[in-house]
């Protein structure tokens, strides 16, 4: 698993994800059984959705009474959640459960019967008629205070929490992510629907949240592009075949071992997130860096004490013979740049270990700027 970890640098609950590949949930589907089939080719998984409460059990078994969708039907919802983590148990893949509830202390209850091993996942997604009239689902983004509180609730307990929601239906996706942010939670899991990678892009620039992205992502192509968007993780649902998940992950973990950053953004001049400033030159043309810098409220000298003061003593430092004298301000790898590529020859540096340190300095920049600057919520 330290390869893993060395490839992708993801931990999850304190533990290390061993590719960025989830499985979503689906009702009545996704359990530990499915999880079990796939774990060879996955790092998470999210079975559910689970009901927790009466209203949300009762709102699954009129879903399952219309005979169009499938359930998890139960009795007591802790007692049948224990069987499918101890199924789980001895299994590499790190485990969340996708829970339907009305209520905080539902939630509340429900950690403090499971316990802290798995990541709590807030449902805010579905948008059947009965999950939603009976408080949960999409309810959660109509209702943004009571989302807030469940995430303050879970965090009460001492646990992981993810939330799960379709973009487009909150009144303003980057505001909602702020917030879920400041409430304590540590993951989205956001289902992109036709909205894309602006959209993505978007909450990327609006939180330091890890966020997996989901819908139609079934492709390397397609992985790529949300990674290079701002995606830490990408899940699927209906594509969760062995077949599809085993294809991504052999070709994202070739990709990591060749080129040192799985989810290296876009440059910035190229429509990439706040991340790609790791690969911005200085602030001394009209360029995409000028605005992004003042959006985020950080001075063009604090930009360029930052980058020079994070990368004193790493092989960043130097470069002499770059436009800038450093490889600090020196561009992705994906481009060509003659001055870039003969300094690491001379200093016997890989593209590979040279996008591992800009990595790193990404790393820095984002703490910056989400704990230490104040930006404008409408970038």
């Amino acid at each position: 698993m330290m390869d893993a970890f060395e490839r992708f640098g993801l931990l999850v609950n304190n533990r290390i994800v061993r590719t960025p590949i989830a499985i979503a949930s689906m009702a009545g589907i996704v359990d530990a059984a499915y999880v079990l089939e796939r774990a060879e080719h996955i790092g998470v998984a999210f079975i559910g959705g689970y009901a927790i409460d009466k209203l949300t059990m009762d709102a699954a078994k009129a879903i399952a009474a219309d005979g169009n969708r499938k359930e998890f039907l139960y009795d007591d919802p802790a007692d049948e959640l224990k069987k499918q983590m101890a199924l789980l148990e001895k299994s590499s893949v790190v485990l969340g459960l996708n829970l339907r509830g009305s209520t905080p202390e539902s939630f509340r209850n429900m950690a403090g019967s499971l316990g802290e091993s798995v990541i709590y996942e807030i449902d805010a997604h579905c948008r059947q008629p009965a999950m939603i009239a009976a408080g949960c689902g999409e309810h959660y983004l109509e209702k943004p205070a009571e989302l807030m509180a469940v995430v303050r609730a879970l965090k009460a307990e001492g646990v992981t929490v993810s939330v799960k929601f379709r973009a487009g239906v909150a009144s303003d996706d980057r505001l909602l992510a702020r917030k879920l942010w400041e409430s304590g939670a540590d993951i989205l899991h956001i289902d992109l629907m036709d909205f894309g990678l602006a959209k993505l892009r978007q909450i990327r620039n609006s939180c330091p949240l890890m966020l997996i992205a989901n819908n139609s992502i079934n492709t390397f192509d397609r992985m790529r592009e949300m990674f290079s968007h701002g995606a830490d993780i990408v899940s699927l649902a209906r594509k969760s075949d062995i077949r599809t998940l085993s294809g991504l992950d052999a070709a994202i973990t070739r990709y990591a071992l060749e080129e040192g950053w799985y989810n290296s953004p876009k440059q910035l001049c190229r429509g990439g997130d706040i991340r790609a400033l790791t690969f911005c030159c200085m602030p001394v043309k009209e360029c995409p860096l000028i605005p992004t810098l003042s959006r985020i409220g950080m001075p063009k000298e604090e930009y360029i004490r930052m980058k020079l003061d994070t990368v004193k003593g790493t092989p960043l430092e130097d470069g002499k013979q770059t436009c800038f004298g450093s490889l600090a301000w020196c561009c992705k790898t994906s481009s060509p740049c003659m001055f870039r590529d003969m300094t690491l020859k001379q200093m016997g540096l890989s593209k590979k270990e040279y996008m591992r340190l800009k990595r790193e300095l990404s790393e820095t920049i984002m703490s910056r700027v989400f704990h230490d600057m104040s930006f404008d919520e409408r970038s």
